[in-house]
């Protein structure tokens, strides 16, 4: 039975997520985070503990996290980081709070999350922490087809996917792996809250729902030590506009993106 913390779990993936995990027999325990101080409504089951106060923008976010799970004395299998943030920017108008929060979001706080947990044997030799990152944090993918801007959603992304590979080396002889996943173009509030809304037919978003059992199944059943470091799109490049104008046709799902 496999114990599951999901940082950022109260809406979109990370709700979508929690739900699916309780769905499955193998799962004991499902750990969600919320940054309020009261546990949502939703979603909601028996296998589901919600952990209150937790923001992983915060310098304290480990300390604040592992003070609410030692006292199970439980260990845990997989830790998914979803926790994120999108603000809209252009070259006309770059936002330097936003921008901060981007990386504080990504890139800063889960090397302080995954520190805390590890240095207090919460999780298994055996173990797998998942990053969410996206396409956006590839540098080769990035196309003339697509312009420029939103700085700080792109770049952030991509220290996201430099800070999963440092850990996988740090990590390695603990048998813990680390790997960075593009989840899918989905339909959530933050994609239409920054208007991308207006893309999903062309881009073939997919529901939150959909892109969690995806993603679900290639972390359980395809991602081990020996994909340690490395960077994925469990669905493929059906979702990825600058795909085959960079990387060719026929390519395969799930696809390992580059860098």
């Amino acid at each position: 039975m496999s114990n599951i913390l999901l940082i950022g779990a109260t809406r979109g993936l990370g709700a979508a997520l929690a739900s699916h995990y309780a769905s499955l027999p193998s799962t004991s325990t499902i750990y969600a985070t919320t940054r309020s101080y009261t546990a949502p409504d939703k979603p909601s089951h028996a296998k589901i503990r919600w952990l209150l106060n937790i923001d992983i923008s915060e310098p304290d976010v480990g300390d604040t996290l592992t003070a609410q799970i030692i006292p199970d004395g439980k260990t845990l299998d997989t830790v998914i980081v979803n926790a994120g943030y999108f603000g809209s920017e252009s070259f006309d108008e770059p936002d330097w709070q936003k921008e901060v929060r981007m990386y504080t979001t990504s890139a800063i706080g889960p090397v302080f999350a995954i520190q805390a947990l590890v240095k207090r044997n919460l999780v298994k030799a055996g173990g797998k922490f998942i990053l969410i990152s996206s396409e956006a944090g590839s540098i080769t993918l990035r196309h003339e087809s697509e312009g420029g801007g939103n700085y700080g959603h792109h770049a952030s992304k991509a220290a996201l996917n430099m800070v999963g590979k440092l850990l996988s080396l740090d990590l390695k002889d603990k048998g813990i792996a680390v790997g960075m996943i593009h989840p899918g173009f989905m339909r959530t509030e933050m994609t239409k809250g920054v208007g991308f809304d207006k893309y999903y037919e062309s881009g073939g978003a997919v529901t939150p729902d959909e892109a969690a059992k995806s993603l679900a199944e290639f972390v359980e059943k395809d991602f081990g030590i020996e994909k340690t470091g490395t960077y994925w799109a469990p669905r493929g490049p059906r979702d990825i506009g600058t795909a085959e104008p960079v990387l060719g046709k026929n390519l395969p799902t799930p696809l390992q993106l580059p860098w």
